[in-house]
């Protein structure tokens, strides 16, 4: 820093006296800047003494202020002290005006007490009088005033006078309440037609009562209800009305009992529900009767008679939940139910399916809900619900009705199966059965009907006899599937096991498939309906999973039934096959004609499978025809006696031909939406048995190298047979096996599942250095094949190099397989 302030000073006086003769300014220039020192001393001097004079006065302006703040305190401390005198002076002024005031006070409340005292003695007296004299309507009046004259005296209830008013005016209520009982007691003995002043009188009394505790009123209109219904319970009690076909008669006898008596009942306060709370006194009461005769029945109840019995009650429930507000519901009245029911049982299902459609919704209220008095239904429709009041009595009952229906179900099904042609006319688009529809018809009916009596345990069990019919309907369709051959002759002739379809099979086959794909969807739409209309607590117990596992394994079982069907019709073709002199060809023409039997019998069968089966179990089917038949044929080729070389290539060619023919398949079909996969598993297994006839005309010098790179998978069993199919005898054969056996333990590892089963700890798979040999070894063994110099071999050995190509591209790809098995 000092070195940089050095230089600008240097700079300053270079710049200053650039020259020697401009040193001559160097005195002047001097004195400018000692006078310009002396300046700037004579200014920092003066504001140092400004600086000292500022400090003194702020010093005194804080104690200024200071001085000023504690003359506010002591003045405002005067002024409180003032206040508070001001105050004591205004309470001794004010003292002797409150007393006055007080007195007063305590005159006025005495005075008013007193007259109060007064009016309620003489209330008191008049409303005994009145009592005496039965003045309900004077009474009722004088009972508000008294109760509102004694509401003021509750602070003084102690006082002798006071409860000794109480107890007289609770006399005089008792009297009252006991002379009101005993006039309404006449009323529906007859009296009221001969005393005309009696309903006004009564109509009087219920003012009276309104006037007294609620509890009162609610003990009236309870006696009253259990003095209409004292009649109603030993006519009904006995013999020959306590039967459940004449349920419907109690109904009819309250609503008679409501009609008749609606003028004369008008005396009771419309606020009193009088024919709402008899209502549903009468519908406890025949609650009861009516579990004592289902309880007393010595065998099960007919289920005509019980039936006619739940709707005629339901019915007045609905009329009940109508007339007092609990809702409505729309209903059709069944008149002719009974007389249906009654005549024929096995006609009850089919004769009350179109009385019950229309008919009421939920029923379902606890029993726990039921109590003894009326408090929560004061009011129609506030707490208390109508609708299974009665009816719910009936659901432990309801169990031959659910037999029926199950045998009426039954019975339906094996008359819809006796019926079914098993066929679809053309034309038609549904390919389904139309036994499967006519069974989800009566399932539906059979569900409207109980859903319209019950939706609570019955309906429940009705789903479970559901289930059981479908299960009996998939037995049939499973029933109907081809079977194999059976018994002696069949195992004598090697056919046991086998399954012979005909074109007629095999679409019956398939229309099986679609009815089962058609059930497995609507038990699952039924069983979703079925939950909605079930009572909250066994919606989550609806479940088809059973029945859709059933009908499940119809399908699984019809696609291999069907599969097994085609395979059988290729054994004859397969048999033709083996029975091909090979050995003995002497040049490769045309297909063979089982390759053309093949061809007939893919095109016969499968554009109709095509038409008829979805695309996904149209896709099954291939899978599991394509698992069967690759190596099916591959095997076939074992089967034959010796091969030539010439007889290898003819079989080239129509191995080739084969594979084409099923991968034209999907094609056939008219359903190519998945043949990729298809097709990829088609090549591989069919390009194994290419593979397998390539190791057969390779030289016999080379052949173990050939079958190690083409079939590393090979078992020695197969490569011994595979000897014997070139025509080598067992001695020749033996050092080939040894050499094989050496590459096998060496660069080569075959898989041994046939001749050695593999442990559960040990995998046997190929060398993948095996793969890396390939390309060598196939152009090894095409150069030997073209050094034999044979004519016959030319057009073979262009396919082989074609064939080994693919089977290579194949190989690498992985094994697909294990996606069509299972």
């Amino acid at each position: 820093m000092a070195t940089t302030d050095k230089q600008s000073a240097l700079d300053f006086i270079n710049q200053m006296f650039p020259t020697e003769t401009s040193l001559s300014g160097v005195d002047p220039l001097m004195q400018k800047i000692h006078s310009e020192i002396r300046r700037v001393d004579a200014e920092i001097l003066t504001a140092v003494r400004q600086q000292s004079n500022s400090g003194s006065k702020a010093r005194e302006d804080l104690a200024a202020a200071t001085h000023a703040v504690q003359e506010l305190i002591h003045k405002m401390q005067e002024i409180k002290t003032k206040a508070e005198q001001s105050e004591t002076m205004v309470q001794e002024i004010c003292r002797d005006i409150k007393k006055l005031d007080f007195a007063k006070k305590h005159i006025t409340t005495t005075i008013t007490a007193l007259h109060r005292l007064t009016m309620l003695v003489s209330a008191v007296e008049q409303l005994q009088v009145m009592a005496s004299k039965r003045q309900y309507k004077e009474a009722a009046a004088q009972l508000e005033a008294v109760n509102q004259l004694c509401s003021h005296f509750e602070a003084y209830r102690d006082f002798e006078k006071i409860t000794e008013l109480r107890e007289k005016f609770k006399s005089i209520k008792q009297i009252l309440k006991s002379h009101v009982f005993s006039d309404f007691s006449s009323l529906g003995t007859g009296k009221e037609t001969e005393e005309t002043n009696l309903l006004q009188q009564l109509s009087d009394a219920c003012l009276v009562v309104d006037a007294l505790e609620p509890s009162v009123r609610e003990d009236l209109v309870k006696n009253f209800c259990s003095r209409e219904l004292t009649s109603y319970q030993q006519i009904f009690e006995g013999a020959e009305l306590a039967k459940l076909d004449k349920t419907e008669r109690r109904y009819a006898w309250i609503k008679r009992r409501l009609r008749s008596n609606e003028e004369i009942w008008k005396i009771f306060p419309s606020s009193w529900h009088v024919s709402y709370l008899l209502c549903i006194q009468f519908c406890k009461l025949t609650r009861t009767q009516i579990v004592d005769i289902l309880n007393n029945l010595r065998e099960k109840p007919d289920v005509g008679i019980l039936l006619l019995a739940l709707q005629r009650t339901l019915e007045f429930e609905e009329e009940l939940a109508e007339k007092f507000g609990g809702g409505s519901h729309s209903r059709e009245s069944g008149n002719e139910i009974g007389q249906d029911m009654v005549g024929d049982n096995n006609q009850i299902v089919s004769d009350i399916r179109k009385k019950y459609e229309k008919k009421l919704g939920a029923h379902n209220r606890s029993e726990n809900e039921e109590k003894d008095g009326y408090k929560d239904f004061s009011v129609p429709g506030a707490g208390f619900n109508f609708r299974g009041i009665i009816s719910s009595c009936f659901e432990a009952y309801l169990g031959v009705y659910v037999e029926l229906e199950e045998k009426t179900l039954m019975e339906h099904l094996e008359k819809l199966i006796q019926e079914e042609t098993w066929d679809i006319e053309e034309g038609s688009q549904t390919n389904i059965l139309s036994s499967s529809m006519q069974v989800f018809l009566i399932i539906r009916r059979s569900l409207k009907r109980c859903s319209a009596l019950t939706k609570s345990q019955t309906l429940f069990n009705l789903f479970k006899v559901f289930q059981r019919i479908l299960k009996a309907y998939a037995t049939k369709l499973f029933a109907r599937l081809p079977k194999g051959g059976t018994g002696i002759v069949a195992a004598a002739t090697g056919m046991d096991g086998q399954i012979k379809t005909s074109d007629k099979d095999e679409r019956l086959i398939c229309y099986i498939v679609n009815t089962a794909e058609y059930c497995h969807k609507t038990s699952e739409e039924l069983a979703e309906n079925v939950s909605k209309i079930v009572d909250p607590q066994f919606a989550d117990r609806i479940d088809m999973s059973e029945v859709q596992d059933e009908f499940s394994a119809v399908i699984t079982k019809a696609l291999i039934t069907l599969v097994n069907g085609i395979e059988t019709k290729f054994d004859a073709e397969m048999a033709a096959m083996t029975r091909v002199p090979w050995g003995t060809l002497e040049n490769v023409g045309d297909q063979s004609e089982y390759v053309n039997a093949i061809n007939i019998i893919v095109g016969a069968s499968i554009p109709v499978l095509g038409r008829l089966l979805s695309p996904i179990y149209f896709q099954f089917f291939l899978d599991k025809l394509a698992s069967s038949l690759g190596p099916r044929f591959y095997l076939n080729i074992f089967k034959c006696k010796q091969i030539s070389e010439t007889g290898a290539q003819q079989m080239l060619l129509d191995t080739q031909a084969v594979k084409t023919i099923l991968l034209e398949i999907p094609s056939l079909g008219k359903q190519v939406s998945a043949v990729t996969g298809y097709s990829k598993f088609v090549s591989r297994e069919m390009s194994k048995a290419e593979a397998l006839l390539k190791v057969i005309l390779s030289p016999i010098d080379s052949v173990a190298d050939t079958y190690c790179a083409l079939l590393p998978e090979g078992t020695p069993g197969e490569f011994q047979r595979i000897l014997d199919l070139k025509g080598l005898k067992r001695v020749d054969q033996q050092s080939i096996l040894d050499d094989y056996n050496k590459r096998g333990a060496g660069t080569y590892q075959p898989s041994m599942k046939t001749a050695i089963p593999a442990s559960s700890n040990t995998s046997i798979a190929p060398n993948p250095s095996t793969n890396a040999g390939i390309i060598p070894l196939k152009e090894e063994i095409v150069a030997r094949a073209a050094a034999l110099g044979r004519g016959a071999a030319t057009n073979g050995i262009r396919r082989i190099l074609a064939l080994t190509e693919s089977t290579t591209r194949d190989r690498k790809d992985g094994p697909l397989r294990k996606l069509f098995t299972g």
